[in-house]
């Protein structure tokens, strides 16, 4: 028996609010670190995620405190020398500078943020350890500021829950994505339903 798809409604959280508080509080993330937050951060998160610490110490130290990952998307496959990939709210860059050193000089990454404190870090990190196949870009995840089907691989950590149209999201890493291309995502996913008054409710999602 077929069973009804029920349409997936975006949050009725105003975007540009909800953006903002984002950005404050990962603004906080990579300009005071130290500071302590409700959510595990740095080389002690990378531990906890199962990352290969030796080549986590491999990087500028900057890189690593501000990281506030939820998974380890790299830890779903290594990527492949050459390759172009796209890292989807790069945040202080520390799963991009790891995608950088395995697809090699003759690979790229594009490395997208909203935040430009954590988009600055990104960039530092490259340039300090040599980086030249790192590409910068201040954009959305809705929004992806990158030609249609050209990388090769999405990455993705513990950004897409923090956008409210996931839809609108996965069509455009679907959208940029070349033929055969592939995703690996880290993220936050929650198995009970979610009432859509706590769905719209935008304390929830910035707390």
């Amino acid at each position: 028996m077929e069973q009804s798809v029920q349409p997936v409604m975006p949050a009725g959280v105003d975007r540009e609010t909800l953006r903002t508080e984002v950005q404050s509080k990962y603004a906080d993330v990579a300009l005071d670190p130290g500071s302590g937050f409700h959510f595990h951060t740095g080389r002690p998160l990378a531990d906890m995620l199962g990352y290969d610490l030796f080549e986590v110490d491999r990087l500028p130290s900057g890189t690593v405190e501000s990281f506030a990952g939820t998974g380890n998307p790299l830890g779903m496959g290594a990527l492949r020398t050459g390759e172009r990939v796209l890292d989807v709210g790069c945040g202080a860059g520390m799963d991009t500078l790891l995608a950088a050193l395995q697809v090699g000089s003759e690979g790229q990454i594009v490395a997208v943020d909203m935040t430009e404190a954590m988009l600055k870090k990104t960039s530092a990190g490259a340039a300090a350890l040599g980086l030249s196949q790192v590409d910068t870009r201040l954009g959305y995840a809705e929004d992806l500021p990158i030609e249609d089907a050209s990388v090769d691989v999405v990455i993705s950590n513990g950004v897409i829950n923090l956008c409210p149209d996931k839809v609108a999201v996965m069509r455009e890493i679907a959208r940029v994505l070349r033929p055969g291309g592939r995703i690996q995502i880290a993220d936050i996913v929650v198995h009970l339903p979610i009432s859509q008054d706590a769905r719209d409710d935008i304390d929830l999602w910035a707390g």
